[in-house]
């Protein structure tokens, strides 16, 4: 039997509407029997207790396995987050400051330039200001990823390999250190690898392997006990899978390889986890940085992680939605309005490649979280989700 990560609730008992949920199982189940995404586990915590904890479909449909609450998913940038507490964690010790410039750390970052095409040559133009580690936090950092594009520093990325799980994190911030900038640090919002440095600076700073310190420092001290870099072979059965063929464009569905230890354990994708241990991490967040008496980080700091640090820079609308400013780690809510979704001032989130998704809405002691995999359909689950988890709201 699954242990529970909060104890439950009636959903009454927490201002949530049991019809209303059911109408959210109602249309999950739906989605599912249409062929949709193979399944899928749903949770929502109000006030401390769970309103709603629940698994549909099939952990993997090639084998018919049903979906179970326990099952492990492949998390991708839901790494972002643990990743961005680690580094503030170390923040709160002293290790750095927000404004130091991340070469003072990692010297193979101290001969950056960014690429500038004048007259169809690539030119490397010298830096107006070194990066600094909020602009790694914030995703200001000049950095991109290798799928967001198909320009020539787009195009470096792929023939370098950077996604390579057999390189270490020293080797991938060693090659980028040979890289181009795609744009000057601090003037436009690019997502980008620059988590994975972070996981790297931990590193460095905490002289431990980033799933060494993961585990010390924030996943044993939240019972967080199968969130990991990868799968143990005794829980391989556990593991949910993608269909084969993305049920839109017919595409080969290839999933990240988590079932040996990666050599690079990447800070900004590389994570397994479940609904459980993460909605532990969630909880932690919204309680200000503590749960069951283990604090990992001040009230203040989760105030200035959950605070917009971009102000008036912007930049990939795809993924920064309107209505939606950047703190350190996590998108955050800066209207009522704008964006296509429902949420309140101050809700914070983020999501994996996959199809993962979760919030904190302090202002409504809410978080919720989804979990599928299923990477061509996955913007659209995340508002649907949305907007059925606040719909159910009863006062």
């Amino acid at each position: 039997m699954t242990s529970l990560p909060l104890p439950f609730a009636a959903p009454e008992e927490i201002g949530l509407s049991s019809i209303r949920l059911a109408r959210l199982g109602a249309v999950m189940s739906a989605e599912i029997e249409r062929g949709r995404v193979p399944g899928a586990v749903a949770l929502i915590a109000r006030r401390g207790r769970l309103g709603l904890f629940e698994s549909f479909g099939q952990r993997d449909a090639a084998s018919g396995a049903p979906m179970a609450k326990d099952t492990i998913f492949r998390i991708y940038s839901m790494t972002k987050p643990i990743t961005s507490v680690a580094a503030m964690m170390l923040w709160e010790e002293g290790r750095f400051l927000l404004n130091d410039p991340v070469a003072k750390y990692l010297p193979d970052l101290s001969d950056l330039k960014v690429a500038v095409e004048r007259g169809g040559e690539l030119e490397r133009v010298p830096l107006e200001r070194a990066i600094t580690i909020q602009d790694l936090l914030r995703h200001t950092s000049g950095l991109t990823y290798e799928f967001r594009g198909a320009g020539p520093v787009q195009k470096m990325y792929m023939s370098a390999k950077l996604y390579s799980r057999a390189q270490s994190s020293a080797d991938q911030v060693a090659t980028l250190g040979k890289m181009p900038l795609l744009h000057q640090p601090g003037t436009r919002w690019e997502y980008s690898r620059s988590t994975d440095v972070v996981g790297r600076l931990v590193e460095v700073l905490s002289g431990q392997r980033l799933s060494v310190f993961f585990e010390r420092h924030i996943l044993a001290p939240l019972g967080m006990v199968d969130t990991a870099f990868h799968v143990p072979q005794r829980h391989h059965s556990r593991l949910a899978e993608a269909f084969a063929r993305d049920p839109d464009s017919g595409a080969a569905v290839q999933l990240l390889q988590v079932r040996d230890p990666p050599n690079f354990e990447s800070g900004g994708g590389g994570l397994v986890s479940t609904a459980g241990d993460y909605a532990r991490f969630l909880q932690m967040l919204l309680n200000g940085g503590t749960l069951d008496g283990r604090r990992l980080l001040s009230r203040k700091t989760i105030e200035l992680m959950t605070a917009d640090h971009l102000g008036p820079i912007t930049g990939a609308a795809d993924l920064l939605l309107p209505g939606y400013g950047f703190g350190l780690g996590f998108a955050v809510r800066l209207h009522a309005g704008i964006a296509p979704m429902p949420g309140s001032i101050g809700e914070y989130f983020w999501g994996g490649l996959a199809g993962t998704t979760f919030w904190v809405d302090p202002a409504e002691q809410l978080f919720a979280l989804m979990l599928i995999q299923a990477p061509g359909q996955r913007d659209y689950y995340r508002i649907l989700f949305r907007d059925l988890v606040y719909s159910a709201l009863d006062d």
